[in-house]
């Protein structure tokens, strides 16, 4: 990548944020941030109970995902947020114009797979319907590639980066 973006890496919860992000940020040289750190105490809570977030909990974990990124302008940074809507996307750009995001995508199927495999996550796979009803991919107008998350952690990351490349970043 020419420029030193920094990448939101977004999607429903199991595509692998968590996973393909720090090996994003590794191949890209640039710092990762996981965005489950800026959640409050209060939303880990609700969403550990099973209780799905509304926009009100989110905005100051989106404002706090923002300003790192701002913070990490021209220097490039790799950080995970669901960024879910189109109006949690334009939040995250209105602190951090730059931002490029990269959508994981896959096949429900597969995620909950993953998501009943994976221990110590406190994201219940019965929000899973919930995050899939809510998600607005990207728009044509929003700086953004959509990569699949069949294959291994490896792979992923090796489609991210030629379709980061591709988009010019």
């Amino acid at each position: 990548m020419s420029t030193p973006h920094v990448v939101v890496v977004m999607g429903v919860a199991g595509t692998g944020k968590t996973t393909v992000g720090p090996l994003l940020a590794a191949a890209l040289g640039v710092p990762y941030a996981e965005g489950d750190d800026f959640h409050p105490p209060a939303n880990i809570a609700k969403m550990s109970a099973g209780t799905p977030l509304d926009d009100d909990d989110r905005r100051p974990w989106l404002d706090a995902i923002g300003a790192w990124a701002h913070e990490r302008a021209g220097h490039g940074g790799v950080v995970s947020s669901s960024a879910l809507k189109r109006v949690y996307r334009d939040r995250l750009r209105a602190a951090a114009p730059g931002v490029v995001f990269l959508h994981l995508t896959g096949d429900r199927a597969l995620i909950e797979r993953r998501m009943t495999e994976r221990k110590g996550h406190f994201m219940p796979t019965a929000l899973l319907d919930s995050q899939f009803a809510t998600l607005q991919p990207l728009g044509d107008d929003e700086a953004g590639v959509a990569v699949d998350v069949s294959g291994t952690p490896e792979e992923i990351t090796e489609r991210a980066v030629a379709a980061l490349r591709a988009l010019g970043s």
